[in-house]
Order: structure tokens, then C-alpha cells, then sequence
């Protein structure tokens, strides 16, 4: 549990740049223009990614969220989207300024061959505050909630068991809030938002933020990486 105590403290340690629009490019020119300057791998398609089991999991901005994921061994693609609300084909727009119950979450396509839910799950916890409500570092709002989805009884007692140890062994010092929430629908987020951080490295969010973040959880969780992440 040290490594989740360490992250932990870490974690706490954030720069002021908010994750909320104003501070992100929610024009995709600009987004795009970046990549041009940047090489990027082109995100896998369905048929590419048949045989891959998912896992879904919101714990603050996607752009971090999906950097960490993807840097895990055994994960061969992550998507930032949509998850957790009512709301159909919810735009980023409407979910960065409240205006629906989803969260920024991800979607991602891994092996259980080489990673299984459990340590996804580890992942996971190790690498937000879960005991933060309806924030993650400086961005507000409950579209950053902590919610660890699950697919089937099977994935909702792993994540409980997996909750019920952190607090037995008082981890945080505090209550852990994530929810924990029965998977239902993933809306894939605008294709400007995918591998954000690989494509904007020079953004002001992601060098003060995301690229931190990432690094804290690659010196914590050195087992789980991939050889050569960068």
C-alpha cells in the first residue's frame, strides 16, 4: 500500500491550471494543427481490437486519465469519452461546463492474458484521490467524479473488496467516495481529444498537470508499465 500512500500525497501536490475549458482548446483546429507538428499512432479500430476485454473508469480530466492507462502494460488502446449520465451523445461542451450527469471517463481495450481487472482496478486507485467529491486536483465539478464502472457481479466485487481493504488499512485518512457504478453506455469523446497529451505537449494543462501526474504514477507503478513509455 505504499506506493497508493505515495501517489496519494503526490497527487495532492497540483498546479493551479484548471482542466475546465477555459484553460483547455476546445477548438479543434487547434488541436489539430498540433498534431501536425507531432507524431501520433492512430487510435485502433473495432475490428483491430476484437478479442481485447474493456474496462471503464472516470477519475478527473480524460486527458490525464488516458495518458496513465495507456502507459500500462497489457493495455492496447485507451478512448477518452463520456460515461456515467442519462444524457444521449453528450458533447464536451455540455459535460466540461456541467451540463449533463456524465463524466469525463475512459474506455480501455486491454489482455487479461497480461493484465487482469484487479490490477487495472489498482491502477486506478493508485493514481487519483478517491476521497475527493466531485473533484480531482484543480478541477471542479462532477463531471471530474471518481467511478470505478463495473460489467458484471464479478468486476463490482473485485472493486469492493478492493475499497473495503484501502479503508480497513486507513490508506487515505479518509472516506473513500468513488462510485462505484454498474457500466452502461460509453459515448466516445471528439476525435480532438484523443491522445491529447501525446499530440499537446505544450499545452499549459498538460505540462502542469497531466505530464505530472503521468510521471508520479510511472515512479510509483513501475511493475505495471510498458516497456518504453514514454
Amino acid at each position: 500500500m505504499n506506493i497508493v500512500r505515495t501517489s496519494l500525497f503526490l497527487l495532492l501536490i497540483l498546479a493551479s491550471t484548471s482542466c475546465q475549458p477555459k484553460n483547455k482548446s476546445d477548438k479543434p483546429e487547434t488541436a489539430q494543427k498540433v498534431e501536425e507538428n507531432h507524431s501520433v499512432e492512430v487510435k485502433l479500430t473495432a475490428d483491430q481490437l476484437k478479442g481485447y476485454e474493456t474496462a471503464y473508469f472516470a477519475s478527473g480530466c480524460f486527458w490525464c486519465v488516458e495518458a496513465i492507462f495507456e502507459s500500462v502494460k497489457g493495455v492496447k488502446e485507451v478512448y477518452s469519452g463520456y460515461s456515467g449520465g442519462t444524457e444521449k451523445n453528450p458533447t464536451y461542451k455540455e459535460v466540461s461546463y456541467g451540463k449533463t450527469t456524465h463524466a469525463e471517463a475512459v474506455e480501455v481495450y486491454y489482455d487479461p492474458n497480461i493484465i487482469s481487472f484487479t490490477q487495472l482496478v489498482q491502477v486506478f486507485f493508485g493514481s487519483h484521490d478517491p476521497t475527493s467529491l466531485n473533484r480531482q486536483g484543480p478541477d471542479r465539478g462532477a463531471q471530474y467524479r471518481s467511478i470505478a464502472f463495473y460489467k458484471d457481479e464479478a468486476q463490482k466485487k473485485i472493486i469492493t473488496d478492493y475499497i473495503a481493504q484501502l479503508e480497513a488499512e486507513n490508506v487515505y485518512g479518509r472516506p473513500i467516495v468513488t462510485e462505484v457504478k454498474k457500466f452502461d453506455k460509453f459515448y466516445r469523446a471528439e476525435e480532438y481529444h484523443q491522445d491529447y497529451e501525446k499530440r499537446n505537449p505544450d499545452n499549459s494543462y498538460i505540462r502542469n498537470v497531466s505530464i505530472p501526474r503521468l510521471n508520479r504514477f510511472k515512479e510509483n507503478f513501475k511493475a505495471y508499465l510498458k516497456k518504453g513509455a514514454h
